[in-house]
């Protein structure tokens, strides 16, 4: 059975996404997603208006792959170089606000649940979803490309 492992991230995400955003109620992109950015090196907020949906699955696939994690981890996971003018450029975090509401949002679904200073864990249910959305995506991949079917 294939697993978020196999499948290439940019294919399974979109998918992970477009799913949450049509069929897990308790996702919803709050008012201020238009205006704010993720991070306080951006210099403009995201120009796809679905990325509350993408930064969720994107917060599932490495929930699944990274095992317990927790939002300290996850904002160095999602940062980026501060533009500085003429001084170098520094690293700085992602935000942690968006990535913190989305976890709740998450546990609220049923997809993730807290792990006692450990950070956050898939939840028996959201490890399902993730796998049957790999396992759909794979036998598209295999009806396209045949010659990825012996893998």
């Amino acid at each position: 059975m294939p697993t978020p492992y196999d499948i290439p991230p940019q294919i399974f995400i979109n998918r992970l996404a477009q799913y949450i955003k049509n069929n897990v109620d308790q996702v919803t992109s709050p008012a201020w997603t238009p205006y704010v950015k993720t991070g306080s090196y951006a210099i403009q907020q995201p120009q796809n208006a679905d990325w509350w949906f993408i930064r969720c699955a994107s917060l599932l696939r490495k929930t699944y792959l990274k095992g317990p994690i927790g939002i300290e981890r996850l904002r160095a996971q999602y940062s980026g170089r501060k533009d500085r003018g003429n001084r170098p450029e520094h690293v700085r975090k992602g935000g942690g606000g968006n990535i913190r509401k989305l976890f709740h949002q998450l546990e609220a679904a049923g997809l993730v649940e807290k792990m006692k200073g450990r950070g956050r864990v898939l939840t028996n249910d959201g490890r399902r979803l993730l796998d049957t959305i790999a396992t759909e995506v794979k036998t598209e991949l295999e009806k396209k490309t045949p010659e990825l079917a012996k893998y």
